[in-house]
């Protein structure tokens, strides 16, 4: 063998035995990961992390892999790829308007039932339309009022009586949905003020439902800032005032979108107004109670595919349709009298189990996250993922999941790294808790499935650039 062959080899033997020894699993904190946990001044054991190699799953690092962590937002995924499999990508949620009774010429004697069967696309638009589909067969006028069926989920109404998770509960992300998820529950708050004081209405204006902005005082905070001064609304005995708090920036117009009035009161109202304008006429009583068995079907709106709606979980982290996604688990699923949550929590643990993914420390609630009990340990978020790549969803899945320094909540996140544009990764975030979990390519292409979460309570300020290293790191191998 001539010298120049026996170099060649020689180097050649040198990158074999260096590309494996890179594959080997440890247990080490890499050194970026611990210059950002000391910058942030975190602890090493404020992190627990398992990234391996699709190609070679033995290896790879895992750091605390067993211990059970709050995942935040993370805990997604598992409702994402648990749904995905048990509901199947084109499972649907759907509206319905039904009848006792078929209608007698333009006369429908007993109640409209609207019965909700988790429409995620059930806007105030969708309810107009299946309205006016029952307007055109020829009815005009309904005796006896409407009722509300809530019951594709026992209990009907998860809301009633639960403590706010937050000091926000009238925002969006903490909506508690029912299996009537009318415009997500929500009505835009129009507010304007000048120097002297604060106007508010909402917004589509349904009769009977209003604002009182009088006890809202100003200050002189940017109006950017608007929500410094905010306080939790009241409303009013009647459900159907809202009734505004705190202070509000002089010469400031803002548009929230708030959950404040009894949504009942709400629906009843929509209803009542959208049929009004078609025409039509109802009588008195506003009820919620199940559909009698046999009524008859009048019209129908469907939402969207689950495949579209795993995306809108994912990309901008939507608590309230991840609880309805999981809500459906447990509907479909529930035995007796069985509560939903109760079947949603039984169908993950089959599936867990079906996979050979142990569920010691796995604690669910919602599927949402947006929990303090939820907790699930970086090994079983990476078999989670595993089971995903090896299943028949995995591109609906990636699809979902927010790119690196591109789009939804990882949009301003890893710019600058390598894996940005490359990563898809689903982020959480409480006050005491981050993480980042999904797939990362590295510098010869491999992919890695990672999870990784922080938990301390500095973590939502100081943990982000921590997984940041991390995923930097891996990207960079």
């Amino acid at each position: 063998m001539n010298q120049h062959l026996r170099n060649f080899v020689l180097i050649g033997s040198t990158l074999l035995l260096s590309a494996c020894a890179s594959w080997r699993t440890s247990s080490e904190v890499p050194l970026p990961v611990r210059e950002a946990l000391a910058k942030a001044g975190l602890p090493d054991s404020a992190l627990a992390a398992v990234a391996l190699p699709l190609d070679a799953r033995d290896t790879g690092l895992r750091l605390q892999p067993q211990r059970a962590m709050s995942p935040g937002s993370t805990m997604k995924l598992v409702t994402a790829v648990v749904g995905l499999d048990k509901l199947g990508p084109n499972a649907r949620g759907r509206t319905d308007l039904l009848a006792a009774a078929p209608p007698q010429g333009e006369l429908l004697a007993g109640p409209l039932y609207l019965r909700g069967g988790a429409d995620t696309d059930l806007d105030w638009g969708a309810l107009a339309g299946l309205l006016r589909n029952l307007r055109e067969q020829g009815v005009r006028v309904i005796e006896g009022g409407l009722v509300v069926d809530r019951t594709l989920f026992r209990p009907a109404r998860f809301d009633i009586g639960v403590p706010p998770f937050d000091e926000q509960p009238e925002f969006q992300y903490n909506v508690i949905p029912d299996a009537l998820y009318l415009n997500g529950t929500m009505l835009d708050f129009h507010l304007r003020s000048d120097g002297e004081r604060v106007t508010a209405r909402i917004g589509p204006a349904w009769s009977g439902l209003a604002v009182d902005s009088s006890a809202l005082s100003l200050n002189d905070k940017a109006c950017k800032d608007w929500e410094d001064g905010w306080k939790i609304p009241r409303v009013s005995a009647d459900g159907k005032t809202a009734l505004l708090q705190g202070s509000f920036p002089k010469h400031c117009g803002q548009k929230p979108e708030l959950n404040v009035h009894e949504r009942q009161g709400v629906t009843a109202a929509a209803v009542r107004q959208l049929w009004r304008e078609l025409g039509g006429e109802i009588g008195p009583g506003d009820l919620e109670g199940p559909t009698p068995a046999g009524a008859r079907l009048l019209a129908s709106h469907q939402g969207r595919p689950l495949t579209e709606v795993v995306r809108r979980m994912l990309k901008p982290s939507d608590n309230p349709l991840t609880r309805l996604v999981y809500l459906r688990l447990g509907a479909q699923a529930a035995q007796g009298e069985e509560e939903t949550r109760a079947a949603a929590e039984r169908v993950v643990r089959e599936w867990f189990a079906a996979k050979g993914i142990a569920t010691e420390g796995l604690v669910l609630d919602n599927g949402s996250g947006l929990s303090r009990s939820e907790r699930i340990s970086p090994a079983q978020m990476a078999a989670l993922l595993l089971a995903a790549n090896d299943g028949n969803w995995l591109p609906e899945l990636q699809q979902a999941l927010p790119i690196a320094g591109f789009d939804g909540t990882m949009s301003r996140r890893l710019k600058e790294s390598p894996a940005a544009q490359r990563a898809r990764l689903k982020t959480g975030t409480l006050r005491d808790a981050v993480g980042l979990a999904g797939f990362v390519p590295d510098s010869q292409g491999r992919l890695w499935v990672v999870a990784a979460m922080v938990n301390d309570e500095k973590a939502a300020a100081k943990g982000r650039p921590v997984l940041d290293a991390l995923i930097d790191w891996l990207a960079r191998r």
